[in-house]
């Protein structure tokens, strides 16, 4: 059957079950079987739903999930409602960011009554992605990233949960850094920083946290930056010999001489062996800016 045939059955299939919704209110049918229908109706929206993906009627599959999450929960089946509010949030995802949002914080709500935080965590980072790309509310974004963090740190840690964590949290101190929020940023970074740099898998990837909270603090004050600096050198020797320690030390003694010219020298140096990525020039922009007469400058 093609596509407009999978979708003229799954429209009769919705008008079925909601017969079958209508007829299950009947003071008998409540009495003999009304749970029956509503159950039979569940199956019928599902089948719907799932017809309507195959046509890529996105809206129509997230309203047939929607519809059936609602029995599922009359009928007292909360994991299957959680489900098919997921299932609906993925369809809308096509179609209808913001519905899509709404069905997946139902779906959360469920779950978070159920004590089921990590499942929930994965849903709230779903919810971060839209925010960031289909929606582009970074505020709203950070708040989910740092909803799942904060459910995942409370639930049984392992390597894999530690790793999700710190991505959400990461994910929340870039945006807050480009908001200007850098005490916010910074904290998240130390943290990170500290946390990874004992692990022998992790520690590796340490240099560039202290990197970015140096360089948020040297966007505030350069004294901070220098403190900072002896700070994390101390707490994480490796860090010292990186090339990023190495470069922090340039751009701190161009800036102390106010020499625009030696600061961009060092991160077009830095740049021609790890190439920067849109963050780090937006943060290194912004402390070449404090150079006296560098105005609107840039790092060419």
């Amino acid at each position: 059957m093609d596509s407009a045939g999978k979708e003229r059955e799954a429209v009769q299939l919705m008008a079925e079950a909601e017969k079958r919704v209508k007829g299950s209110h009947s003071f008998l049918r409540g009495l003999f079987g009304g749970n029956t229908r509503v159950e039979e109706a569940c199956e019928m929206y599902t089948r719907a739903a799932n017809m309507f993906k195959i046509a890529k009627n996105w809206s129509a599959a997230g309203n047939a999930f929607c519809q059936a999450a609602k029995l599922h929960m009359q009928l007292q089946s909360k994991h299957d409602s959680a489900t098919s509010f997921v299932d609906a949030g993925n369809a809308y995802k096509k179609a209808d960011p913001q519905e899509a949002i709404n069905c997946l914080n139902a779906a959360i709500d469920i779950y978070t009554d159920m004590g089921r935080f990590t499942i929930a965590a994965k849903h709230h980072i779903t919810i971060a992605e839209i925010y960031e790309a289909e929606l582009v509310d970074i505020e709203k974004a950070i708040a989910h990233y740092e909803q799942a963090a904060d459910y995942y740190k409370g639930e049984e840690s392992n390597r894999q949960v530690v790793g999700i964590t710190n991505k959400c949290l990461l994910k929340v101190a870039a945006y807050a850094a480009q908001l200007e929020q850098y005490q916010k940023a910074i904290e998240i970074y130390e943290q990170v920083g500290t946390n990874t740099m004992d692990n022998p898998l992790l520690k590796y990837s340490a240099k560039e946290y202290f990197f970015k909270a140096a360089l948020c603090h040297f966007i505030v004050d350069e004294l901070n930056a220098k403190l900072a600096l002896e700070k994390y050198e101390e707490m994480f020797p490796a860090f010292t010999d990186s090339r990023e320690c190495k470069l922090l030390k340039k751009l701190l003694e161009a800036h102390e001489e106010q020499n625009s010219e030696a600061y961009t020298e060092a991160v077009k140096e830095f740049d021609s062996i790890s190439r920067l990525d849109q963050w780090l020039t937006t943060m290194l922009l912004r402390i070449k800016k404090t150079i006296q007469g560098e105005g609107d400058g840039d790092l060419k």
